[in-house]
């Protein structure tokens, strides 16, 4: 597979697809546990380091505190105020009942009063509570330490969090972009290996259409690694292998049949036909000399027609290269069945705007027109339609032979294009069931192929797609 079809999507590819947003989704899963737990530690981190600062400075002034009293103190916390700012910290001293003896200024911290639980805590033999508050006067959070000094002094310092939530709020945005780029990365790298893991069943699927479209001899290219779908190319090979030996065998018998009918064929109706030219026979043997022949006839055409259906379908038919215009051949075409439709009260339109050319083999193109046209006018009833239309794009050349006879059953459809095949309701009607057996493989032996769509009652349409 090379790297350009790697990149190139194909919706019916759903199993790549599939497969890319797994992997998509796992990694995008697995990124994002990882940016969460690293985002955790960073925010507990964080938080480590703003207690360890309070809890340091709780030290600080505790032991100014205990060796220079509390004008010392006093002194201190305003100077700590001043130089974080006033509404970055505060500090405050109370009693173990909630008085207070002492505090900076407070103006920027309404609200923020003093927690009856965490003094008893305090009173109780902790040497300080932490705590975290959320208050609606402040943009943000703040963290508060409560700590003892001894001698009935508690220090209550608070400092504001809000350079911890922007760097945090950076850092949420710098992962969550991270975190796209990473989910972008993910589903590429997923497709690509989707694509490389899935190239041999696409090969594979490729080789089977091929396949089916007449390509008998094209087979699954077999890596030099080996892993599972080497096994599975390599086996699908010997399977064609081994149908193609059958299919191989069987038309050769059929061929073989066919090559030793024609002699012995062809001398009984020369034999019949030397009867027949010989004036001294009598009326029953001039009439059995006859049917003979018409017999022989009969038979000599079907198997020439088998003939020519293994040779297109084998790809060794003596198929000229030439442009055809088929507007021109359809409408030389129709000439031969405006009389039969106008006998049997058949309306024959042909929609031919336009000249659509087409390379290939005239003779087998006239054939393959000749055998839908005919069907077409034999199985509709007199008082309906046939119509040939022929249509164009830049790639293609479509030509829709519908009419509205007698229609075909479900049942019968998937089987009307092999040899010898006949409907029920068609078995009354003269002929061999081979027509549309050699439509299909001229128009396969040119890259082509034949749709049809059909209700019973209601009439079919057989549409050719032959490549310009």
């Amino acid at each position: 597979m090379s790297f350009d079809n790697m990149f190139k999507f194909r919706p019916g590819r759903t199993l790549a697809l599939r497969l890319t947003l797994w992997y998509a989704v796992c990694f995008a899963a697995s990124s994002l546990c990882a940016v969460l737990v690293f985002y955790v530690s960073v925010s507990s981190m964080v938080q480590r380091r703003t207690d360890q600062g309070l809890v340091n400075e709780l030290s600080e002034f505790s032991s100014i505190f205990k060796l220079r009293g509390d004008s010392a103190l006093m002194e201190a916390m305003r100077i700590e105020a001043e130089s974080e700012g006033t509404g970055e910290a505060f500090l405050r001293v109370i009693k173990p009942d909630g008085q207070v003896i002492g505090s900076t200024d407070l103006s920027s911290w309404k609200g923020v009063g003093v927690n009856r639980t965490i003094l008893e805590r305090i009173a109780g033999g902790e040497s300080y509570v932490l705590e975290t508050l959320s208050f609606p006067e402040r943009p943000c959070k703040a963290r508060l330490i409560y700590g003892d000094m001894s001698k009935g002094r508690i220090l209550q310092m608070g400092v504001s969090l809000e350079e911890d939530e922007q760097f945090l709020e950076t850092l949420r945005s710098l992962f969550g972009a991270c975190l796209a780029v990473i989910i972008a990365f993910s589903a590429i790298i997923g497709w690509v290996m989707a694509g490389h893991a899935l190239s041999g069943i696409e090969e594979v699927t490729e080789t089977a259409m091929e396949i089916s479209r007449g390509t008998f001899h094209r087979r699954v290219t077999v890596k030099s690694r080996d892993d599972e779908l080497v096994r599975l190319s390599m086996a699908f090979n010997r399977m064609l292998d081994h149908i193609h030996e059958l299919i191989a065998g069987m038309r050769e018998m059929t061929d073989n049949i066919a090559h030793d009918l024609k002699t012995p064929i062809t001398r009984i109706r020369c034999l019949a036909e030397a009867e027949l030219n010989r004036g001294d026979s009598s009326g029953s043997c001039r009439n059995l000399a006859a049917d003979t022949m018409e017999e022989c006839d009969y038979l000599l055409q079907m198997i020439n027609t088998m003939l020519m259906i293994s040779e297109a379908e084998a790809g060794v038919a003596a198929f000229t290269k030439e442009e055809v215009d088929m507007a021109g051949l359809i409408l030389d075409v129709s000439d031969l069945f405006h009389p039969i439709a106008e006998e049997r009260g058949i309306a024959l339109l042909l929609d031919l705007s336009e000249t659509a050319s087409v390379t290939g083999d005239k003779a087998g193109f006239q054939r393959l027109m000749v055998n839908l046209m005919e069907n077409a006018v034999k199985y509709t009833p007199s008082g309906g339609t046939v119509k040939v239309s022929v249509q164009k794009d830049d790639h293609h050349v479509s030509i829709a032979v519908q009419d509205t006879g007698i229609g075909i059953s479900e049942s019968d459809l998937p089987h009307i294009f092999k040899r010898l095949y006949r409907c029920d309701a068609s078995r009354s009607q003269p002929g061999f069931g081979l027509g549309l057996s050699l439509a299909m493989a001229v128009a396969r032996a040119h890259g082509g192929g034949i749709n049809v769509t059909s209700k019973t009652g209601e009439g079919s349409t057989f549409t050719v797609t032959l490549p310009r």
